[in-house]
């Protein structure tokens, strides 16, 4: 069994800065590759971005490239999003998501991913 749990959301202003933090655990030795995705209200999941295993390769959704940096620690296999310039069609609950390793690096695709967290809300005030 594979838990995935994401922490660090909360209520910031237009402009401010958040740290998403996750934690895959469950399978030792195994290197996950793990991405965010975030679902604003009344619509659907979308991806944010994502890193390969290695953290050598990464992706990032065209609104939060410049804004945003995903970066990892493999062996521990944490993610983190740092969020900077937050702005208020930011405001989402935003989920880790984590995969087993393959030759698709840093994936954007929701279905790949295997084991999900229970998502943070990130709230960005006007």
């Amino acid at each position: 069994q594979v838990h995935v749990v994401e922490s660090g959301g909360g209520l910031v202003q237009a402009g401010g800065s958040l740290r998403l933090s996750c934690a895959a655990s469950g399978r030792t030795f195994t290197k996950y590759a793990m991405a965010w995705f975030r679902r604003a209200p009344g619509k659907e999941r979308e991806f944010v971005a994502a890193i390969s295993h290695s953290g050598g390769h990464t992706n990032y959704e065209d609104s939060v490239k410049g804004r945003f940096t995903i970066s990892g620690d493999s062996a521990l296999n944490m993610v983190y999003l740092q969020m900077t310039s937050l702005k208020p069609e930011d405001t989402a609950v935003y989920y880790c998501a984590a995969r087993m390793p393959s030759t698709v690096l840093a994936s954007t695709r929701e279905n790949l991913y295997e084991y999900w967290g229970q998502g943070t809300q990130v709230t960005v005030s006007s």
